[in-house]
């Protein structure tokens, strides 16, 4: 596990290449099997892999997001935010659970993050999000996670690099 941590990079470079479904289908299910506040499981999965959809999903923000417009595979992690008050967590545990299996099947990933965001046109990324993909008005946008074959290098983490001056022990 620690290799996978040290080796998994944000990617922003795809090549053209499908995702086979049965990847797919095993990124999905271990987002259903994200642990969860009190099993409440308020988190919520739109895979979008149609390249129309993801181009203008690439434009939920004014900046860092337009590379989603070149993976594909688009994530949209997203929750019901009266179901558990600690909906964010719960949508963010899932996501990098994802990222963390993209990766240990030999894909690249990136975290778009676009609650708190807003769109170019000063609306904001979720509510732009949710009127393109039909999202329900309960719901709520926490990130969009791209996926596919990575198209560029990146060197893992060096452990010599962690900071571990961050490690405390029984007090700060």
């Amino acid at each position: 596990m620690l290799e996978l941590l040290k080796s998994r990079r944000s990617i922003r470079k795809f090549q053209d290449k499908e995702i086979e479904k049965d990847k797919l289908d095993v990124i999905l299910k271990s987002a259903l099997l994200s642990p969860s506040s009190r099993s409440i499981r308020p988190w919520e999965f739109i895979a979008v892999t149609d390249k129309k959809l993801l181009e203008q999903l690439s434009r939920c923000r004014e900046h860092s997001s337009q590379f989603l417009a070149g993976a594909p595979l688009g994530i949209v992690v997203l929750a019901d935010s009266g179901a558990c008050d600690v909906w964010i967590e719960d949508a963010s545990i899932a996501a990098i659970i994802m990222q963390l299996t993209a990766k240990s099947l030999g894909l690249g990933s990136c975290w778009i993050q676009v609650r708190e965001r807003f769109h170019s046109s000063g609306e904001r990324a979720e509510d732009y999000i949710k009127r393109i993909l039909n999202v329900p008005e309960k719901y709520r946008v926490e990130c969009i996670i791209a996926v596919g074959y990575p198209a560029e290098d990146k060197k893992p983490y060096d452990e010599e690099g962690l900071l571990y001056q961050k490690i405390h022990y029984n007090q700060f």
